[in-house]
């Protein structure tokens, strides 16, 4: 388990204020994201959230976690409450190696840990992969002959979808392709700003530039 700092509960914010509603409402807020990648997904909650970190992923993982998961947290999440915030509230454990973690969150200019370190599942069981949350400046879906566009492609998506995103690592297409070819192994992404979600699954395609083709 990885050490975080000492907070008090009573400095805590407080979750949602109705436990199940609000967490349906995140859920399906998720489940739209993942299911049309490219798309920006409104997070609407009424949580008081931690002061480090994006509100929007703070919701997403209060609605996801539970005592059973795992969470890896980013430096400068580990060092203020958000660790703390969501242990009391959930129930998960904050774990010390990415590879370990079922749930992972990365702030906003925080190093990414390696996609292929994370947790990746298995041909039999690929749903025991890691998602993986990262908090980004900014995630605009645009037209798809936008220059230096994100081009998605792949379920959910007709024909190509556009994103202008910032906050990628400078190997992410890469990292990002070998990622989509381990299928039905990998990491789901989920990019937040600060308050709305794009999903990005293991199943899409995403290029830098040129349009992606669509997968027969």
């Amino acid at each position: 388990m990885s050490a975080t700092p000492m907070t008090p509960l009573a400095s805590l914010g407080a979750g949602f204020s109705n436990e199940a509603f609000g967490s349906q409402a995140v859920f399906r807020a998720v489940l739209h994201a993942l299911s049309h990648p490219g798309r920006t997904v409104a997070v609407e909650h009424d949580a008081q959230t931690p002061a480090v970190g994006h509100a929007a992923s703070a919701a997403v993982l209060l609605a996801l976690l539970d005592s059973d998961c795992t969470l890896w947290l980013s430096p400068r999440l580990a060092a203020g409450d958000a660790g703390a915030w969501l242990r009391f509230h959930t129930g998960c454990t904050l774990v010390s190696d990415p590879a370990l973690a079922r749930f992972v969150w990365v702030a906003q200019g925080d190093e990414w840990p390696a996609l292929g370190s994370m947790a990746l599942g298995t041909d039999i069981y690929p749903d025991q992969s890691a998602t993986c949350v990262v908090d980004v400046s900014h995630a605009e879906a645009i037209t798809a002959d936008a220059i230096d566009a994100w081009q998605l492609c792949g379920p959910g998506i007709q024909n190509v979808a556009a994103l202008q995103l910032d906050g990628l690592p400078d190997d992410f297409e890469t990292q990002w392709a070998a990622n989509h070819g381990m299928f039905p192994r990998g990491v789901d992404l989920l990019l937040a700003t600060a308050d709305h979600i794009v999903g990005l699954p293991r199943t899409t395609r995403a290029t830098r530039g040129a349009p992606a083709l669509q997968e027969a």
